[in-house]
């Protein structure tokens, strides 16, 4: 006689399995949502979808404005007239909630590229109508050589992937009319060279590295789509100009972007910057006061620091995300929005879930489509073109025309680690510009840097946490302990107050560390 099954062991199996296929279905949003044109979806479809799933072939049927085309793996594309059959087994499968089976050797009317599919070897179909974005019917075909069933199938992820595959190939469609778009309006003349001069880089980003062309084009692919952005990067790299970029090359360009740093303001008071308040709701709510998403209303709300939201308000955040509607504090009426969210965080917020600190479900939704910034030391060959932008930028503040930098301030600037990345560069530009004498800069008081390829029998390898504090506090001892003002530390790292002074909590810097009197 058997024994009883375990019902907690089941069902402590039945999580891990849960766990494991959302790991699965994270990963592949992830390789979709870097997909830019159909030679790359082409490639994720052939390798970890492919593998996850586990098809011998594929194909995605796209009906787009009328004309079908077809996305088979291994050939580029096949456009095809719109076939009877075709046309059935799309209604078929974009009619039905789940994944349909189809074995090709009991069919008898195929379309003419299911046949080429079944002459080939293949025996099963299983096809899946993906969620629809802006009317466009996607179905997506998984063939197998030999006869499977239902459970063999790993429809949860399947299922999981499907809204992002939709999303893709939306990105991709609108990507395609952009640049047909572009092709037809290059009858128009040529921009001036004082237009040209009007606007540095793309959209103001300067960089001509390949990472920064990749990144322009990441821009470009969803801009005119209203998905979830969230971009990674460390402090100063230049976020909040991507977040710029996406909104200006959206359908929400003519409205202001709203901005609010998740880190600038106290827990007691963000609920209220993003939410709004109704009169009296609390001590101090005198009128009544619409939030940040009110006021982003068919428009961009960029969220910077999201990593810093309290775990409260997260879940605030996701209801909005969901529902598309808001509730001021003290009040019980809600209120429709129409917002774009774009956020941005210098954390791994993927630590930060697994940590318990970030809400894993918010994370899914915000995560859509990442843009990972580099580090300014990540990205060098950008190093001098930045610095010549700042030398023309801040010559209307600092009053002094400066026509460049000597071969040897070059080679320190490119040897410099930045860790305020880009707007260290700016303000140490700004510092040597003040200080320069004559038309050049010949000089910039840099922070040592380490040189750790040396062969001293005296050298110690430190951590990046360790070298990072030994770089805040010498840049603190110059400043003679000042954290704020234009001569601040802050200001000299290229990092906000707060973000400086949350930095020196976490690595443990105290005002002993860098004043002598102190206890």
């Amino acid at each position: 006689m058997s024994k009883p099954s375990d019902p907690n062991a089941e069902m402590m199996k039945r999580l891990q399995d849960m766990q494991k296929e959302q790991l699965i279905i994270v990963r592949l949003a992830k390789d979709f949502s870097t997909v830019l044109n159909k030679k790359q979806l082409l490639s994720v479809l052939n390798t970890s979808f492919k593998t996850e799933l586990g098809f011998n072939d594929c194909m995605i049927i796209m009906d787009y404005r009328g004309t079908i085309e077809m996305l088979i793996s291994g050939i580029e594309n096949q456009n095809y007239t719109i076939d009877h059959a075709i046309d059935t087994y799309l209604k078929k499968c974009l009619d039905s909630a789940e994944p349909l089976f189809f074995d090709l050797k009991e069919l008898s009317s195929l379309p003419s590229c299911f046949t080429e599919v079944r002459n080939s070897g293949m025996r099963m179909a299983v096809g899946l109508g993906l969620p629809a974005v802006n009317e466009n019917k996607n179905v997506l075909f998984l063939f197998y050589r030999n006869f499977i069933s239902r459970d063999a199938i790993p429809e949860r992820i399947l299922n999981g992937v499907s809204t992002q595959v939709s999303i893709t190939l939306h990105n991709i469609d609108v990507q395609e009319q952009l640049k047909a778009f572009q092709e037809n309006i290059q009858i128009f003349p040529k921009e001036t060279e004082e237009e040209k001069k009007s606007e540095y880089g793309f959209h103001g980003i300067v960089g001509q590295s390949e990472i920064m062309q990749t990144i322009f084009e990441q821009i470009s692919q969803v801009a005119p789509s209203q998905s979830n952005v969230i971009i990674f990067g460390e402090t100063g790299t230049g976020k909040e100009l991507i977040a710029k970029a996406i909104h200006e090359l959206s359908e929400f360009s003519g409205k202001k972007m709203i901005r609010i740093n998740c880190a600038a303001i106290p827990a007691n008071l963000i609920e209220s910057e993003l939410f709004g308040h109704e009169k009296g709701s609390f001590t101090g709510a005198t009128e009544k006061r619409k939030g940040k998403f009110e006021q982003a209303h068919n428009s961009t709300i960029f969220l910077d620091e999201i990593g810093e939201l309290p775990l409260e308000l997260q879940a605030r955040l996701l209801r909005v995300l969901q529902e598309k509607e808001i509730e001021r504090i003290g009040g019980n009426k809600r209120i429709k929005v129409n917002v774009r969210i774009i956020t941005a965080t210098n954390r791994n917020l993927e630590k930060e879930v697994a940590e318990g600190r970030f809400r894993s479900d918010l994370f899914y939704r915000l995560n859509v489509f990442p843009i990972h910034l580099p580090a300014l030391r990540e990205r060098k060959e950008d190093i001098p073109l930045l610095a010549d932008y700042f030398l023309e930028k801040l010559y209307p503040k600092t009053g002094k025309k400066i026509t460049g930098f000597s071969q040897n301030v070059a080679k320190m600037m490119i040897a410099n680690p930045w860790l305020g990345n880009i707007r260290e560069l700016e303000n140490m530009v700004e510092r040597s510009m003040l200080t320069a004498k004559g038309n050049m800069i010949r000089e910039m008081d840099l922070p040592k840097v380490i040189d750790y390829q040396n062969t001293d029998q005296d050298f110690q390898v430190k951590t990046l946490q360790e070298f990072e504090k030994e770089y805040i506090l010498k840049i603190i001892k110059k400043c003679n302990g000042r954290i704020f003002g234009e001569t601040g530390a802050a200001k000299l790292l290229g990092l906000p107050p707060t973000t400086l002074i949350s930095k020196m909590q976490k690595l443990g810097i105290e005002k002993k560390h860098y004043f002598k009197g102190s206890e």
